[in-house]
């Protein structure tokens, strides 16, 4: 019979897989079942089981053929099979289903015209299936059909509706009743990383996605090191982290992708194409995290150029795995390619610099975006799709600037704002709300529409609300926004401060290091060092001059003042709760040991191939920062709920900041390009602000300058003499004589203590020797010899030198750390003067000047005096230190990580200690009298520059001999060391031949 015949064909073609036999059963079930007279078919063969063996001939034919497209009839053969009542035919529909769900399966792979609708019938019979008594072995073929499906296609199920979020539900069922499936699991960490990266970047998605991967992961032993299913999943799991990154600019994210592309890089042959994209896509994080921290790791040569877009994209590659079933894979590339094509020429345009070229390139772009517009690249995706209309908003912009066409600017606006509208994909958002207010800003002055200026206004508290645009380029956006807010006199420019202040905060949040948190500090140094002196010029401008102190302990000194709370006191909140209060301290303390470790080893990618693919130590340090500075966090929001402890750990309000001048006024210098201002802090009233000049911010710079470029030619020239001279006489005019004169008007007698608290230019000014005032006798006056000076960095910093604790009352017992060299001949008498003090001196020199020595008997002493080598290293403050014993160096960090509750004072009798490192952030004081402070000296005395070796001997012994006569009556010792070397300077300034830099060079520090 011709029906026994052709079934025997179908037969014989799967065994041998002879296309002859396969063609013959086809031409045979069509004449069986067109034939035009009644047959009756043998061996319970009937006329549905003969359609349905034609159509699984069909489904084979189209598979060998490549005639994907003949897929669709079987499809429709088997829905029209479903439809009958199969159990008069013998016909199993279980069976039915199970090839339905093959052949859609099928069509998705290799005619992708129709893969939506296909995975979402597919997952509705699934869905079917898992809730009847389908048989096991039928539901583990669909269930693995249905991942194959999923992973061969480049998953463009637009989620604007459910149908997403139905196909991952099924696969969550599937996957509770196949956990082992190894097709399952890659499948459904596919959809939920494609819902993380396109929708709701959710760290339950990312979670969900990791953790099936991880299941992948582990269940290869060891020895399967290469093989593919592992590295697939390798590869994804480091994607995905990449993409996180990408995304929200954690730099524990940064870590955690480096950490996974390693693991790539461990569990591929040197031989495999892939992992040329893992080397450079592991070379694109570690140049992030060259440019979040400085940490190199070997980096060489020129950055290659990594395409993020496109690499994300590989997520979602071809199955390395073959089909269990055996259906062919493919993936077809060819929208996302063309996309790339066109990144690559748009982002290439910003570099034509030719009018004549221009004009071509913006009508491809023009023919470009009207393709996107009218929904003719479906294939490129809705992320590529948004990342090529900001470029070519962006190029719009640059036709411009190359050729004055105000067309391009109006084209370029116009591209934003259509792209705004339809709602970008999260992070081109930034990119698309700034790059529309540049757009904006280029046509103001041609437009003069105030409708533009509002625009923009209103685009600035948009973006910086942007969770997913890198806190850095906020910072940078919202000193843009206070800068023209305040030009234009807009009532915008408070809220902007405020903002970039609380940003510029945020910028050092998850930054390891106190070495590291600086180099970010200098990487933006311009905005860093004018932000908040701008805000206090503003605040002072309406009359806000309680906030304007307030803002300035905000936003200056920010390592310090970071140090300074790990270190707060926890007496208070012991007595409402000590299980708090010793939990914060413990955090505290281990965030402080990793504030002030030093430099983190850096494990080279050599050792990472070498099969070790742990986080190394820098990576390790930024997420227990992270850890610590999440669980401090929460310590504080408990704490705050405790009654009375509402205000625990936050800014210290005015009231608080001005007991600094509990003792004396603070005069602070506040040098801002918009105005300066001298503002005089009392301790009982509100501050008293002098108005300067207008030329006084162009002037103070010229006076810096003048002295700097004096010092190149030597401190002991004549250049150095003359300039010094004048700066000295500048200052008075500039700042000197209206003080003076404020503070008479104050009712603040001369002799009294006066607080010099800097800021920019004059942290690096002589202020404390500002004259001459006048002449009295032989003698010139300077502000030194009416008012007893002395600096502080912050007000904080004041106010901690001045913290409870005993005061004895006794003569202080000295530690004198000394290290002469050849170069010191004169720090031999200075030394042997300490030494005969009528008071005990422990003496540490020689081999017994180490530096954990020193340290270590500094616990035991009140007092300090340091004769040695103070040197500086060039962008490098941490690293400013002492020179002890062979050459040993006691760093500022060393000294930073000390605490010594009992210490008073300390005399640095050494080069540079209160002098800044070049290529730092002046406002932030780091130098070595102001680390010796934190360490616990409420005074210090220090010099601004190198120091004359022959002075030491003579300025220590009229310092001693003032500290200890007897015109003191009940002040504790380390009070009265400002005037002690007040003193000691007026008598070094009547020897003969003594220079100006000698005695200005000295200055007092604290209490």
């Amino acid at each position: 019979m011709l029906s026994d015949l052709a079934f025997a064909r179908l037969k014989r073609y799967q065994l041998t897989g002879d296309e002859q036999d396969l063609d013959t059963s086809i031409l045979q079930f069509t004449h069986v079942i067109f034939l035009p007279f009644h047959l009756t078919f043998p061996h319970g063969l009937n006329l549905m089981t003969a359609f349905l063996s034609l159509t699984e001939a069909l489904f084979h034919h189209s598979l060998e053929s490549e005639q994907f497209n003949n897929i669709g009839y079987c499809v429709n053969y088997l829905h029209y099979l479903r439809a009958l009542p199969l159990e008069r035919f013998g016909i199993i529909r279980n069976d039915i289903t199970t090839f339905l769900v093959c052949a859609l399966t099928s069509q998705v792979i290799f005619d992708p015209g129709n893969a939506k609708q296909g995975i979402e019938e597919i997952s509705i019979l699934i869905r079917e299936a898992l809730s009847l008594n389908f048989p096991e072995k039928n539901l583990e073929i669909i269930v693995d059909c249905f991942s194959q499906a999923i992973l061969s296609h480049p998953v463009d199920l637009d989620s604007q509706g459910q149908p997403l979020q139905q196909v991952i539900a099924c696969l969550h069922d599937a996957y509770t009743r196949f956990p082992d499936s190894r097709d399952v699991s890659f499948a459904l960490s596919k959809l939920c990383s494609h819902r993380f990266m396109y929708e709701t970047q959710s760290s339950e998605d990312f979670e969900c996605a990791m953790a099936l991967l991880h299941d992948v992961i582990i269940s290869h032993p060891q020895t399967d090191s290469g093989a593919p299913s592992l590295t697939e999943a390798l590869v994804r799991a480091a994607t995905l982290a990449f993409a996180r990154f990408v995304f929200h600019h954690n730099l524990g994210y940064l870590e955690d992708a480096m950490v996974r592309f390693r693991a790539c890089l461990s569990s591929t042959s040197l031989k495999t194409p892939l992992r040329d994209s893992i080397n450079l896509a592991l070379e694109t994080l570690e140049r992030a995290r060259f440019e979040e921290f400085g940490v190199e790791n070997g980096l060489q040569g020129p950055p290659r150029k990594l395409d993020i877009i496109g690499f994300l994209s590989s997520l979602y590659p071809t199955p390395l795995l073959a089909g269990s079933n055996g259906i062919k894979s493919s993936f077809g590339l060819t929208g996302r390619k063309t996309c790339i094509s066109h990144l690559i020429a748009v982002d290439s345009m910003t570099r034509i610099n030719d009018p004549l070229d221009i004009e071509e390139a913006v009508e491809y772009c023009r023919l470009l975006l009207l393709s996107l517009q009218q929904g003719q690249c479906p294939k490129y995706g809705r992320v590529m799709t948004h990342l090529l209309i900001v470029l070519l908003g962006f190029f719009l912009h640059h036709a411009y600037h190359v050729t004055n066409n105000p067309e391009y600017l109006d084209e370029s606006i116009d591209v934003y704002r259509n792209l705004l509208k339809i709602r970008p994909a999260p992070w081109f958002h930034f990119e698309a709300v700034t790059g529309l207010a540049a757009s904006l800003f280029s046509r103001l002055p041609l437009s003069q529409d105030m409708q533009d200026f509002a625009d923009i206004m209103e685009l600035f508290p948009i973006a910086l609300t942007d969770s997913f645009a890198k806190v850095q380029d906020r910072f940078k956006f919202s000193c843009r926004w206070a800068y023209w807010a305040r030009a234009f006199g807009h009532r915008s420019t408070s809220a902007a401060y405020e903002c970039a202040i609380s940003l510029l905060q945020d910028h050092l949040v998850f930054t390891p290091t106190l070495e590291i948190q600086h180099f970010r500090l200098v990487a933006m140094r311009d905005d860093i060092e004018k932000l908040p002196l701008a805000h206090v010029s503003h605040q002072i401008h309406i009359g806000q001059f309680k906030g304007a102190i307030e803002t300035l302990e905000l936003g200056r000194g920010l390592l310090w003042s970071e140090m300074r709370g790990l270190r707060t006191s926890v007496d208070h909140l012991r007595i409402a709760n000590s299980f708090l209060a010793e939990k914060f301290a413990a955090v505290n303390q281990d965030l402080e040991e990793l504030m002030t470790s030093g430099p983190l080893i850096v494990w080279s990618r050599e050792k990472d191939v070498g099969g070790d693919n742990e986080m190394d130590p820098f990576g390790r340090a930024v997420i227990k920062r992270q850890k610590l500075w999440n669980e401090r966090n929460s310590l504080i929001i408990q704490i705050r709920s405790i009654r009375g402890l509402d205000d625990f750990f936050t800014a210290p309000s005015f009231n608080i900041l001005r007991s600094a001048a509990t003792h004396g006024p603070v005069v602070i210098v506040n040098h801002c390009e918009w105005r300066s201002d001298i503002i005089i802090l009392l301790s009982n009233t509100t501050p008293s602000i002098i108005a300067t000049t207008d030329d006084f911010y162009v002037r103070a710079n010229g006076l810096k300058e003048q002295l700097f470029s004096a010092r190149k030619k030597g401190l002991d020239s004549m250049e150095y003499e003359d300039a010094l001279n004048s700066v000295l006489k500048a200052l008075y005019d500039l700042i000197g004589r209206p003080v003076i004169q404020r503070l008479q008007e104050l009712n603040v007698p001369e002799q009294s203590r006066v607080w010099w608290c800097p800021t920019s230019v004059f942290c690096s000014l002589p202020l404390h020797a500002m004259g001459p005032i006048r002449l009295d006798g032989p003698l010139k006056l300077y502000f030194s010899d009416l008012y007893i000076p002395s600096y502080t960095t912050t007000l904080s910093a004041l106010i901690d030198s001045r913290k409870p604790g005993t005061h004895s009352f006794e003569k202080p017992s000295i530690l004198l750390v000394a290290q002469p060299d050849e170069f010191m001949p004169g720090a031999w008498d200075e030394i042997s003067l300490i030494r005969r003090l009528e008071t005990t001196v422990t003496t540490l020199a020689s081999k017994r000047a180490t530096p954990s020595t020193v340290m270590k008997c500094l616990q035991d002493h009140r007092f300090a005096h340091f004769s040695c080598h103070g040197i500086l290293e060039t962008g490098r403050p941490f690293d400013a230190s002492f020179k002890l014993f062979q050459g040993q160096r006691l760093t500022v960090l060393e000294i930073i990580r000390s605490r010594l509750p009992a210490a008073e004072f300390a005399f640095l009798s050494a080069c540079h200690t209160a002098e800044l490192t070049e290529e730092s952030i002046a406002d932030e004081g780091l130098h070595l009298s102001a680390a010796v402070q934190h360490a616990g000296f409420r005074s210090v005395v220090g010099t601004t520059w190198a120091m004359a070796d022959i002075d030491g001997h003579d300025l220590a012994k009229n310092f001693y001999r003032s500290l200890f006569s007897d015109k003191w009556k009940g002040v504790p010792y380390y009070e009265r060391t400002a005037e002690a070397l007040r003193d000691a300077v007026r008598e070094l300034r009547r020897k003969k031949n003594m220079s100006t830099e000698r005695w200005v060079n000295f200055v007092h520090y604290g209490a």
